[in-house]
């Protein structure tokens, strides 16, 4: 546990206090309590001083989604197969690339996971994303009930509105609300960070897409998660069913 997390649990004190008596800066404090879901003293269990996890009693009751931002991959591989010196300098800085956008939606229950790489994280992009995703839970017989996103996902960069967010929920057939906590989608981006996006020295990015499926597969059908009990995602929507 970091000392940032630790003096949350023991003086209940906000980033503001943390970052004094700590001397760091407020917004990584922040960041940490967010990100560990202590950011609300809601979170807290007082008199214990635990954290208090909170889990949607069935399938398709939350939806939670986000956007995770990725970088291509040069043709020929980055810095992962060149160096970091090879991949920041020289011919290879001068190539500009772009980026991918990683939809995720993850299910607040058993933590099944949907992901598509898509070209841009505008309203329109979104709603498909979601009926794209409604789609694949209702194979899997689940019905979505509430959609929760970060406003930054439905939202155009230049304005605030509510508007595209009302748009885009209206457009997925399933209620909507926003949200800053989405700890369960968040934990999906760092997870495929760790594992699937920084872990392979990819030698395109065609070739890191095609491989976004088969990792896909292994989290939600293979792979242990610790969060439910050393069950797959989809052994648990089995159990919850």
């Amino acid at each position: 546990m970091t000392d940032q997390l630790r003096e949350r649990l023991e003086t209940l004190y906000g980033p503001h206090r943390l970052a004094y008596e700590l001397g760091r800066q407020r917004s990584t404090i922040y960041g940490v309590l967010r990100r560990e879901r202590l950011s609300r003293l809601s979170f807290i269990d007082r008199p214990t001083r635990t954290v208090v996890r909170y889990e949607r009693d069935r399938p398709g009751e939350l939806l939670h989604v986000d956007v995770k931002k990725l970088g291509r991959i040069r043709e020929g591989g980055g810095w992962k197969m060149h160096g970091r010196e090879m991949g920041t300098t020289g011919e290879m800085k001068r190539i500009r690339v772009g980026y991918d956008y990683l939809h995720v939606a993850v299910d607040d229950n058993g933590r099944v996971a949907f992901v598509q790489a898509l070209a841009d994280e505008k309203a329109p992009t979104c709603a498909q994303f979601v009926r794209d995703a409604t789609a694949y839970f209702a194979s899997l017989d689940v019905t979505i009930e509430r959609v929760m996103t970060d406003k930054r996902a439905t939202t155009p960069p230049r304005r605030s509105s509510r508007k595209p967010w009302t748009n885009w929920a209206s457009a997925t057939g399933a209620p909507g609300s926003l949200g800053p906590d989405q700890l369960k989608a968040e934990r999906c981006n760092r997870t495929l960070l760790e594992e699937f996006a920084s872990n392979t020295p990819f030698n395109s990015n065609d070739q890191r897409l095609q491989a976004l499926g088969p990792w896909l597969h292994s989290y939600n059908g293979a792979r242990p998660h610790t969060a439910i009990g050393g069950l797959t995602p989809l052994q648990r929507l089995r159990q919850q069913r």
